[in-house]
């Protein structure tokens, strides 16, 4: 087992460098005081959000495996990240999540039935709810962080108390957008949280072969802005760096880079073979007992009486019950249509563009005459 994690924790950069802020260890024990900072309501929150994310994320791998959906991009094991970081926002904040942060987006208000959307090829699930500020997944590495960087500028030109968060996982830190969106976000103090959740895999890639850097969260200071480096699967302590980065973002001192060390218990879609490139079920046997984020709270939470089994079981049922009643209404659409790809791609359409579209056009033609 020491062996076991020895090697996972090569894979997450941890050994070298022993400083990852934790609140909350592994086995429900607090370690630094929160009196004050977070509240008994907040926590069954926190627990049951992550409760209703594991959940849907489970129920969409397969529905992916039925053929009713396309492929997904699981994230298990990454509850504690998503849930606690988007927790820390207001409402009026702007959220850029990756294809892989729908549990963020759900949690920032995102309703499920347009993620399940969005898996199904629909461009409605893209659409946020009125008055939310959550933009279409980005599936582009990096992109969305220079659209936040510019977003938060504007947010401040424009005197709102608001910030910008942007999601990404370890790999878009070896893209140019990543250093270009801190350089610019360092120059002009933007109120711009980034939140890398480094689980250790730009899907195949473990990360001392992206990089020579110990940590991500270092990086920070080489764009002279705050960086800090959390356990990801610490619900608590991911909440208190994601409310500081914002205090400080609205109090004119700039951007925070976060990493979040965690974990992606499966596939990096589910059209990736993980047992490729490392040892599916003995990693996962060891983070499920010992870093998992959702076991990690519900030991503290049943130790201070907030929680239990009775607790449980009806959370469980009254969410598989939420999740099924959207899956209806996702699937009650109208199936779209292989021609929508070519909307929305440019401001008018290229000539190429053009070609490709009349091109399916005819394809389409000739199967409907079979």
């Amino acid at each position: 087992m020491e062996k076991m994690e020895n090697q996972i924790m090569k894979a997450h950069s941890i050994g070298g460098d022993p400083e990852m802020y934790r609140v909350l260890t592994p086995d429900g024990e607090i370690i630094e005081t929160i009196d004050g900072k977070i509240d008994k309501s907040l926590m069954v929150k926190m627990y049951e959000s992550m409760l209703l994310l594991r959940t849907f994320d489970r129920k969409s791998v397969n529905l992916q495996r039925q053929g009713r959906m396309g492929t997904y991009a699981p994230f298990e094991g990454q509850e504690a990240a998503q849930v606690g970081s988007a927790l820390a926002l207001s409402a009026g904040d702007w959220m850029f999540p990756t294809y892989r942060d729908h549990g963020a987006a759900i949690i920032h208000g995102q309703e499920l039935y347009r993620v399940f959307l969005y898996w199904m090829a629909h461009l409605e699930g893209s659409v946020c709810p009125e008055g939310k500020r959550i933009l279409p997944p980005s599936v582009p590495i990096a992109t969305q962080l220079v659209h936040a960087v510019g977003t938060a500028w504007a947010s401040r030109l424009k005197g709102e108390e608001n910030v910008s968060i942007a999601y990404f996982g370890d790999g878009a830190t070896s893209e140019g957008d990543f250093h270009e969106a801190l350089n610019f976000a360092g120059v002009y103090k933007t109120p711009t949280i980034f939140f890398c959740q480094n689980n250790g895999y730009a899907i195949s890639m473990p990360f001392e072969k992206q990089s020579a850097s110990k940590t991500i969260s270092q990086r920070a200071s080489a764009y002279d802005i705050h960086g800090v480096r959390v356990d990801g699967n610490d619900i608590f302590a991911v909440w208190l760096a994601v409310r500081k980065a914002v205090e400080r973002g609205l109090k004119g001192e700039g951007p925070t880079l976060i990493e979040a060390i965690t974990f992606r218990y499966g596939a990096h879609t589910t059209a990736d073979n993980p047992n490729i490139y490392r040892n599916q079920n003995e990693i996962s046997t060891f983070w499920r007992e010992n870093r998992d984020p959702i076991a990690r709270l519900k030991r503290f939470l049943e130790k201070e009486g907030l929680w239990n089994e009775e607790q449980e079981e009806k959370s469980s049922k009254q969410f598989n019950e939420l999740i099924d009643l959207h899956l209806q209404k996702a699937e009650a659409y109208p199936k779209s249509e292989p021609l929508e790809m070519f909307n929305h791609v440019y401001a008018g359409e290229s000539w190429h563009l053009k070609e490709q579209r009349q091109e399916l056009k005819q394809i389409l033609k000739k199967g409907v005459k079979k």
